[in-house]
């Protein structure tokens, strides 16, 4: 993991699932996977995005041409652990698919930059998965 991460991981953990930085005020969810390969656990800061009781996280990885690692992950082992502020559940992860995953991403890139600029910047379809607890 690298040291981004793992700084993000600790502030989140040390300050109820609140961190500074260029995710101030940003929703975040930690979410820990399973390897495809390892079976070890692994542990992503994600941006998050509720919609009423319906929760998604983005495999955008800043917009490069691949998905990151906790995408492959869940799809090999779609059981995963999310914490968020003030709480730890179990959940499922579901890929979303069309044509309610391009409205979700929409939203969500209407409201924060970030994500408009990381679909400009690949040609892939960025997924977006929702986060169903068990």
């Amino acid at each position: 993991m690298s040291d981004w991460n793992t700084k993000i991981i600790e502030e989140f953990r040390a300050n109820d699932g609140h961190v500074g930085g260029v995710f101030e005020n940003r929703p975040l969810v930690l979410l820990t996977t399973t390897g495809a390969r390892t079976g070890k656990p692994r542990v992503a800061p994600l941006a998050r995005r509720d919609e009423g009781e319906r929760r998604f996280v983005f495999a955008s990885k800043a917009g490069r041409d691949t998905n990151p690692d906790w995408f492959h992950n869940i799809l090999a082992n779609p059981a995963v652990t999310v914490e968020a502020a003030g709480e730890t559940y179990e959940a499922v992860a579901k890929v979303v698919s069309e044509p309610e995953r391009t409205a979700i991403y929409a939203r969500q890139a209407s409201e924060h930059e970030p994500f408009a600029e990381y679909q400009r910047k690949t040609d892939r379809v960025i997924p977006v998965v929702e986060l169903i607890r068990t």
